[in-house]
């Protein structure tokens, strides 16, 4: 028999009320039924991931929370492990309790500068400061949030089809899917360093030495501060590889101007690698970096972005111009760039 993609979600049109087992109160909340056959795409995954995919609004681990606690039922039975095969056409049915991710998960109206899509995908310049994806401090005023508000079919799509991120006060292009086919490619492409992503870099200190340095140092959450990330001995701390192209464009006086080419996408390499040379970014406190001609987020912009269409194949390259206030921080500080990577 073939199975058909079906529909990734049916919501029940009645809520009912029931206690929250998970919930830290005793109270009891609302709690809305879903139901979703198992979609072609997740045929022998673990129920969980099956459920990451369908029910993306909601954490993988609170979805563990709730199957262990008996709130969902599969073919109509009550499956408590988590690691549960499931077939594609298999019916889920899950009770949801409100959390606070997924009320972050709401459409909001944002004006994005979206500077190419089509029916597979979109490439997002995205301004210093727009958080990507909700989180603790974040729940509103996101991209996310921002592409929900935009197309309704993003819901569908686990993150909304984002597949990559940048830091929040990181200025420049980053692509989003509008289809699970093109999400699921461009994860790989990811993952296979097939995706070019080059950044401009403004860092302390003079550069000396080697025009052209590659570094290939692990990283990982730093053990003396967990807010941060760092370079790290794989021996003795956990981590994963990193690899960054740094290349200098210009240097003056106690700053200089460098081009960095990722091979690997770790939490802020870029700037935990340039701190490790002794070049850390300007206005990055967080790595050392010091306030400087009153640019008040880290130099760091995404300014060119190339990969072969994950439907067509055919070979895309976008660059994003300058942002003013870092055009305007490095003309104050001397240093030129000819609008070539």
């Amino acid at each position: 028999m073939t199975v058909s993609e079906p529909s990734p979600i049916i919501i029940s049109s009645d809520p009912v009320i029931a206690d929250d087992s998970l919930d830290e109160t005793d109270s009891v909340v609302e709690v809305e039924l879903r139901e979703a056959e198992v979609p072609i795409s997740a045929h022998g995954e673990r129920l969980d991931r099956a459920l990451a995919g369908i029910v993306p609004e909601f954490s993988r681990t609170y979805l563990q929370q709730l199957i262990e606690s008996g709130a969902v039922q599969l073919k109509k039975q009550v499956v408590t492990k988590t690691s549960a095969k499931v077939k594609a056409g298999d019916l889920l049915q899950i009770e949801l309790r409100p959390t606070p991710q997924s009320q972050a998960f709401k459409p909001e109206a944002m004006d994005l500068d979206v500077v190419f899509e089509d029916d597979y995908l979109l490439v997002i310049n995205k301004p210093a400061g727009l958080v990507v994806h909700p989180a603790p401090g974040n729940w509103s005023g996101t991209l996310l949030n921002g592409l929900l508000g935009r197309d309704d079919a993003m819901r569908f799509l686990p993150r909304a089809g984002i597949v990559h991120r940048l830091d929040k006060d990181t200025s420049g292009l980053m692509v989003v899917a509008k289809t699970r086919e093109a999400m699921d490619r461009l994860v790989e492409m990811i993952a296979a360093r097939e995706v070019n992503r080059d950044y401009l870099a403004v860092g302390h200190k003079e550069w000396l030495g080697s025009r052209q340095q590659q570094v290939a140092l692990p990283i990982g959450r730093d053990p003396r501060n967990r807010l941060r990330m760092a370079v790290v001995d794989l021996e003795r701390n956990s981590g994963k590889t990193a690899m960054t192209d740094i290349s200098l464009i210009d240097n003056h006086d106690d700053f200089c101007l460098v081009r960095c080419k990722l091979y690997t996408g770790r939490t802020h390499q870029i700037r935990v690698h340039m701190a490790s040379l002794g070049h850390p970014l300007v206005s990055d406190a967080l790595y050392g970096g010091e306030p400087a001609v009153g640019l008040t987020r880290q130099a760091l912009h995404a300014r060119r972005l190339g990969f072969e269409h994950p439907v067509s194949g055919e070979a895309m390259s976008f660059i994003s111009p300058v942002p003013v206030d870092l055009e305007a921080a490095m003309a104050e500080l001397g240093l030129s760039y000819n609008g070539k990577l």
